[in-house]
């Protein structure tokens, strides 16, 4: 199994709520980031793109500490199922210093022609790319 490269996150103040800790809200920005990292690494972003084209069909997050302005967290990704229209990438989000679980969650993306406004089967290449960074425990 190939590995992606983490994607570390410095916690702006603007990401942070009344309650003086990160905003709920700002947890899928940083799930998007290590997305957006994620499709570059495999090479399916920009022009590299292919004209293959998918959503975002479901996210999920659990909060499980809490992280405030000024730190630094570690976001990991990978493949945990391929299906026939989607795939399921999953999120670790670390504290960079000390390796503490901050959070978790995923990202379920369907394959989608959106001329015809219908999903579609996942393009083998794609397929092939996503089964090389497919993780079996994490």
């Amino acid at each position: 199994m190939k590995t992606i490269p983490d994607v570390d996150i410095y916690v702006r103040y603007c990401e942070t709520d009344a309650g003086g800790h990160v905003s709920n809200t700002s947890y899928f920005l940083y799930y998007e980031e290590a997305r957006t990292k994620f499709f570059e690494a495999i090479k399916f972003s920009g022009k590299d793109r292919k004209n293959f084209n998918f959503i975002v069909a479901r996210l999920e997050s659990n909060f499980i500490k809490q992280s405030y302005a000024s730190q630094i967290l570690r976001v990991s990704t990978g493949v945990s199922n391929i299906g026939t229209k989607s795939y399921t990438l999953e999120h670790e989000i670390k504290d960079a210093h000390t390796g503490a679980l901050i959070a978790n969650g995923s990202s379920v993306i369907v394959c989608y022609n959106f001329q015809d406004q219908h999903s579609i089967e996942i393009p083998m290449e794609l397929r092939k790319a996503l089964e090389e960074y497919l993780i079996t425990t994490r």
